[in-house]
C-alpha cells in the first residue's frame, strides 16, 4: 500500500480514533469497526494487538526517558 492512498490514511485514522477510546474492543466492536474500515473483524483484532504492543514499547520508552532526564522539583 502507498501511502498517497487516500482510503488508506483515513482507515488509519479512523483506527486510531478507536485506539484512544480503547485499547481492547470486544467482539462486537470489533465487528463494528471492520464494517466501518472495510476489513474482517480478524485484521481488526490483529492491528489492535499490534498498537498495543506499539504503545507499551512507547511507553516503556517514555518511563525510561523520564529516569535520565528528571525534571527537578525546586
Amino acid at each position: 500500500l502507498s501511502l498517497n492512498n487516500v482510503p488508506y490514511l483515513e482507515q488509519l485514522e479512523e483506527l486510531e480514533k478507536m485506539f484512544h477510546e480503547d485499547h481492547y474492543p470486544d467482539n462486537e466492536k470489533r465487528k463494528e469497526i471492520a464494517a466501518v474500515v472495510g476489513v474482517t473483524p480478524q485484521r481488526i483484532m490483529v492491528w489492535f494487538q499490534n498498537r498495543r504492543a506499539k504503545w507499551r514499547k512507547s511507553e516503556k520508552l517514555h518511563v525510561k526517558s523520564n529516569k535520565k532526564h528528571p525534571t527537578s522539583s525546586a
